[in-house]
């Protein structure tokens, strides 16, 4: 196995529940507005400190999706996933762009975000579809 190497974020961080590891800024939310199974989740620009999955197409409350899940490098964790491609064009803005599940990271503060009476059973996406 290779070296690992872990970037460290300043400023207000969002990181992994079980290790820690930093994972975004708030200043790279892009929206707070999705849902997914467990609850909320938030849209980002750009995050570290995570691997990629396999692609696959996933059918969400806003259409097909081509997404990557994602986990942290820290302890391989599942985290939230990434949009390689959305199929409709109304949907094309989350191209490239990150989605965290809250009930899975810390917040700045290191809250962790646990509300089970909000968890969503189904597809996951933005809730403004």
């Amino acid at each position: 196995m290779g070296r690992l190497f872990v970037i460290t974020l300043e400023g207000s961080v969002y990181s992994c529940k079980h290790c820690r590891t930093h994972l975004a800024l708030s200043d790279d939310i892009v929206s707070k507005s999705f849902h997914c199974r467990h609850g909320k989740a938030y849209l980002f620009d750009k995050v570290v400190n995570v691997t990629l999955g396999e692609k696959e197409e996933r059918m969400m409350i806003t259409g097909l999706h081509t997404v990557v899940d994602i986990f942290c490098v820290g302890c391989c964790s599942i985290v939230g996933w990434k949009y390689e491609s959305a199929h409709e064009k109304t949907q094309k803005y989350k191209e490239g762009k990150f989605i965290l599940e809250r009930f899975k990271v810390l917040g700045p503060d290191g809250s962790n975000y646990s509300s089970p009476h909000e968890a969503i059973f189904g597809s996951s996406d933005a809730d403004d579809a």
